[in-house]
């Protein structure tokens, strides 16, 4: 039922189905304690209120205290369950993707993503639902409220973010929520630190949530930096715990920069934990290499957030993230933050008094292609002989001039083949042959 960051699917298609939910709801319940509180937050999509209720009768059936704090950030969400105390919060979002999706996804009490053994404790017990197992009684049934001050407190949480009396005035920020969870915090973050704010992505009917807007389509903020006159722009994806930026001039600056930038930054005030930054598999060549010119050491993971959040707490790291944007700054937040990375990166330009342009100047990428073919089911990849062939093929031709990473989503029926090379022509014809081998031998979604 868990996939690499928790249930996500269409809605009202297996698993993502009320009836699901409410098992779920029922078995984080019973984990976590009856009597236990729960949080749950979720972003616009229209097919949130129907999983809000579906979990918070879930979880008030084997006796949970609910705290409904509507659409919230996911990051907001893992930061208003440390700081009311309660036993785990439930974030229904699918993050970046379409509004036809959604998804369940699941904090600790400490704000962290739950390690894989929970999950599969918590399948089991959603399972033995099923049978009506672990039911209250009477007075014991749980009960549901609003927490009504949630976004209140999440952007006094979120502003510590930024450098100690710093202040944005004279800034003009775009920002773009995506018509997702931030669309009101967001932008009052940035406007209560002194920026002139231009909110795009700010009116969410329901089913419009990162369709052509946010993070994953940053060329309408891009148009609008640059017609504005702005200073640079923010762009968030759905559930706000992704960012990427624009400059001045309205070039993309993704999460490999923004690792690059504070990496840099925070190795140079010292404030850096073992001189390494977290980055996964997909990491460009290019962070690397800045890192490694200042002596900053990058320590590469499988892809997903969360094997970067796992490998910071194991190593004692505070920098990690994704070029997708989630940035994680354990400092601050306990999962990717876009808010808090905007405001980390907004503070290197103030203590430094440098444009956006001027810091991401720092790393130079090497080219990247990277594509996602779809497929009918996941074997494993060591299986599909042609494809291997080619695979290691490409590896040697490419060997001291770029990379190759092949591997399925964790989130989607999807292959996605990326190759890195310092010879531009390499990258379509190589990402071309090995995608369309492997559909070939797996067979076309």
């Amino acid at each position: 039922m868990f996939g690499t960051d928790g249930i996500r699917g269409p809605a009202n298609v297996h698993p993502m189905l009320p009836e699901v939910a409410m098992r779920v709801g029922m078995a984080v319940g019973r984990h976590f304690g009856r009597g236990g509180s729960v949080v749950i937050g979720k972003d616009t999509r229209r097919s949130g209120y129907m999983f809000e209720t579906a979990l918070a009768s879930g979880l008030t059936a084997v006796g949970a205290r609910v705290m409904l704090v509507g659409p919230m950030p996911t990051p907001g969400i893992a930061y208003i369950t440390r700081s009311m105390r309660a036993s785990a919060g439930v974030v229904i979002s699918a993050s970046h993707n379409p509004f036809e999706d959604n998804g369940i996804k699941i904090f600790g009490a400490d704000g962290f993503k739950l390690p894989d053994a929970v999950e599969l404790e918590l399948e089991s017990l959603a399972e033995a639902a099923r049978q009506g197992e672990g039911l209250a009684a009477g007075a014991e049934v749980g009960t549901a409220w609003r927490i009504d001050d949630a976004a209140g407190r999440y952007i006094t949480h979120a502003k510590q973010a930024f450098v100690e009396e710093g202040r944005l005035a004279g800034l003009k920020i775009v920002v773009d929520c995506a018509h997702g969870a931030a669309y009101k915090v967001a932008p009052a973050v940035l406007a209560e630190l002194g920026a002139e704010v231009i909110a795009l992505g700010v009116s969410p009917n329901g089913v419009n949530i990162n369709d052509g807007v946010g993070a994953l389509h940053p060329g309408g903020i891009a148009r609008e930096v640059k017609a504005r006159g702005a200073t640079l722009g923010i762009a968030l994806d759905g559930d706000a715990d992704r960012v990427v930026f624009v400059d001045e001039s309205g070039e993309l600056v993704d999460g490999d920069a923004v690792l690059a930038i504070l990496g840099i930054a925070q190795k140079g005030r010292e404030e850096l934990p073992h001189d390494t930054v977290v980055g996964t598999a997909m990491a460009n060549l290019g962070l690397e290499r800045a890192l490694g010119r200042v002596g900053v050491k990058l320590l590469r993971t499988k892809v997903g957030d969360r094997y970067v959040v796992e490998a910071m707490r194991a190593g004692g790291y505070t920098l990690g993230g994704e070029q997708s944007g989630h940035v994680i700054c354990l400092d601050h937040s306990t999962t990717g933050d876009g808010i808090v990375t905007a405001l980390q990166v907004l503070s290197v330009m103030h203590t430094e008094q440098r444009p956006l342009s001027e810091l991401a100047a720092c790393m130079e990428r090497i080219p990247q292609l990277t594509r996602s073919f779809r497929v009918a089911s996941k074997p494993a990849l060591a299986s599909l002989s042609a494809t291997t062939a080619l695979i290691d093929q490409a590896r040697k031709e490419l060997e001291g001039a770029g990379r190759v990473l092949v591997r399925y989503s964790g989130t989607e029926a999807k292959l996605r083949v990326m190759v890195e090379s310092e010879r531009p022509e390499d990258l379509e014809s190589w990402v071309g042959r090995i995608g369309d081998a492997a559909v070939a031998e797996i067979g076309a979604a």
